[in-house]
């Protein structure tokens, strides 16, 4: 069985009894997002949110409904045909679980729809308000037809941008209440058409850690700087040094990048005062913790030699803030699979390039297997003149005009239920 939806350029089919089902509830799905939309909530903030999903997921006929974990995150339980836990034994059975988030940003949003953010300077510029509502169209499927035995664990996560949602759910107990054997998750990507899934066997997205350097001189006046110790030339040197560790000390095939992204040194109004302190703040994104290793020792090593050629000292605060997002290997066969069948291989890309953005979810994938998946909704609309033009969906994340594609919703929704029938198949 086949369903179709139509975007403004060319109609997209997508296979399966999912999708054609959820594709007849598309419009209420699209008014649950557009109302997320116009009501955005920061990180442990999600209170209208959460009280949204909870209510959807109980008119859904969801089987268990748990608020409060993590301060605001949401779980449903739905029981397939052939219960999950085993009769009479106490003993728990196959579960499977699927995460989305429900956050939005400190943007002020620059659209002029009618679901635009009625809240200045926090907006849903990053899609969690469609991640949200295809994982409430999956829970509506999957409730309605339960077409898998055991259970599959809806987690509708808080505080994924920057606050540390993830870390709060599992630190409240969620795999100790809810132990699945598997998790995964997906992400609208304005770079893929709509009608196609990305994803790969390995590294999605990196690990980001934070770095301050805090370098350390003498002041003295500016018009004498051969009294001084100035920690604002040998802070100037350390940024440059430090893009060496890449190009010189971590291998040709791997991959890292070091970026010092705030100076603050002196005082603006002071134009003759060298200062005594220079501080430096920076991001380091790697995939593999080997490389990760290497970049710490080398910052630390580096950044005190600098230092101390010019008569000053440095100190680096290295924080790990993110894992790397990792795929395992069964789970992203599984994921692929899934896509395979809903929307056709030549639809769906196995090596994806991996993103050095970071993901909440990395820290559920250092508990759990499972898989991240990129879900296409960026139209290129031809220009006339041999190129394309980007269209709905198109504008990047974390743009201040940007909108979830809505008709994705059913594709993603499918997909997500599609991984829980295949993962928990009735014998």
């Amino acid at each position: 069985m086949s369903g179709f939806f139509n975007l403004k350029m060319t109609p997209l089919r997508a296979s399966g009894c999912a999708f054609a089902h959820i594709a007849e509830f598309h419009p209420k799905l699209t008014d649950f997002r557009r109302d997320l939309h116009a009501h955005p909530e920061l990180g442990f903030e999600e209170i209208y949110t959460s009280g949204r999903v909870a209510q959807a997921l109980s008119l859904c006929g969801v089987d268990e409904v748990h608020t409060g974990i993590g301060k605001t995150g949401v779980v449903g339980v739905i029981k397939g045909k052939q219960a999950g836990r085993a009769s009479g034994s106490g003993a728990l059975g196959p579960m499977v679980g699927l995460r989305a988030d429900m956050d939005a940003l400190t943007m002020t949003e620059h659209n002029a729809f009618g679901w635009k953010s009625a809240r200045p300077g926090v907006m849903h510029g990053c899609g969690h308000d469609g991640h949200t509502t295809m994982l409430v169209g999956a829970a509506r499927y999957l409730a309605e037809t339960r077409n898998f035995a055991g259970d599959a664990v809806l987690m509708f996560q808080p505080a994924e941008e920057g606050r540390g949602g993830a870390s709060a759910m599992i630190n409240d107990g969620l795999f100790e209440r809810f132990p699945v054997q598997a998790i995964y998750a997906m992400h609208n990507w304005p770079a893929m058409q709509p009608g196609t899934i990305g994803l790969n066997a390995g590294p999605m997205m990196a690990a980001a850690d934070r770095i301050t350097i805090e370098v350390t001189g003498k002041g003295g006046h500016g018009a004498h700087a051969y009294l001084t110790v100035d920690p604002v030339l040998a802070a100037a040197h350390i940024i440059t040094a430090v893009q060496s560790i890449v190009s010189r000390n971590v291998k040709a095939i791997d991959s890292a990048v070091i970026s010092i992204c705030a100076v603050q040194a002196g005082d603006p109004g002071a134009m003759s005062v060298v200062p005594d302190t220079a501080t430096l703040v920076g991001t380091v994104r790697t995939f593999h913790p080997a490389v990760q290793d290497l970049v710490e020792r080398r910052l630390h090593a580096l950044c005190a030699a600098v230092a101390q050629g010019f008569g000053a000292t440095a100190t680096v605060k290295y924080e790990r803030i993110y894992p790397a997002t990792l795929n395992s290997p069964a789970e992203f066969a599984l994921a692929a699979a899934v896509a395979d069948h809903l929307v056709g291989p030549h639809n769906v890309v196995r090596d994806l390039e991996p993103s050095m953005g970071s993901e909440d979810f990395s820290f559920m994938l250092k508990v759990k297997p499972g898989a991240y998946l990129r879900l296409g909704q960026g139209e290129q609309i031809p220009d006339g003149q041999g190129g394309t033009v980007g269209g709905l969906g198109s504008r990047f994340l974390h743009n201040s005009c940007y909108d979830f594609n809505d008709q994705v919703l059913p594709l993603g929704a499918a997909l997500f239920a599609g991984i829980v029938e295949r993962s928990l198949p009735l014998t």
